[in-house]
């Protein structure tokens, strides 16, 4: 699948992705892609944020190719029992353990647990070995009950522009190469 096979959905976690962030500057990249833009981001309510991204799914006019970072990929996979149409594959970074009780803030928690069914799409995960938010193991678990595809990025803290994740060219090669193996 090309860029323009697709629509591209950016699904950014807790407090949004700022202007330094990768999939900030990933979104002015690609032609298609767009954000899903949720009204508190600071507050996140699960019912709000994955009644959001499934409308946005649903409003989609070519196949969807999500790409979520941390809470995001909550939201997401929360999402997925209201979105009608087809998704053709997910590109899940940093998934947070939001069934962690030691999760902060707290309200994180109330996106989990992540259901543990496989995924009706390819997808891939990408995790740290230090995020603050969710173990390398975790992911692996989450990964193998999804069916995807885990990438090891090394000691990537939370993959995002504080951790030095601002372009972050690696992660735009494989998501390049996943979208590729894709159908239309």
């Amino acid at each position: 699948m090309k860029v323009a096979e697709a629509d591209i959905l950016i699904v950014p976690g807790y407090t949004n992705s700022g202007p330094d962030h990768w999939q900030t500057r990933w979104q002015a990249r690609l032609s298609t892609a767009r954000r899903v833009e949720q009204d508190a981001w600071s507050k996140p309510v699960r019912e709000d944020w994955t009644a959001r991204f499934a409308q946005t799914v649903n409003e989609a006019e070519k196949p969807v190719v999500v790409i979520a970072h941390s809470l995001g990929v909550a939201t997401a996979l929360q999402a997925l029992p209201e979105c009608n149409k087809k998704i053709a594959g997910a590109f899940l970074v940093a998934p947070p353990d939001v069934a962690n009780p030691q999760i902060r803030p707290k309200h994180l928690m109330t996106f989990g647990p992540y259901k543990e069914d496989p995924l009706p799409f390819p997808s891939i995960v990408v995790a740290s070995r230090n995020d603050p938010f969710g173990s390398f193991e975790h992911a692996g678990d989450m990964a193998n009950a999804w069916g995807a595809m885990l990438v090891d990025a090394g000691e990537a803290g939370h993959i995002n522009a504080q951790s030095g994740h601002g372009p972050w060219p690696e992660g735009i090669m494989v998501f390049a190469h996943f979208l590729a193996r894709l159908k239309p």
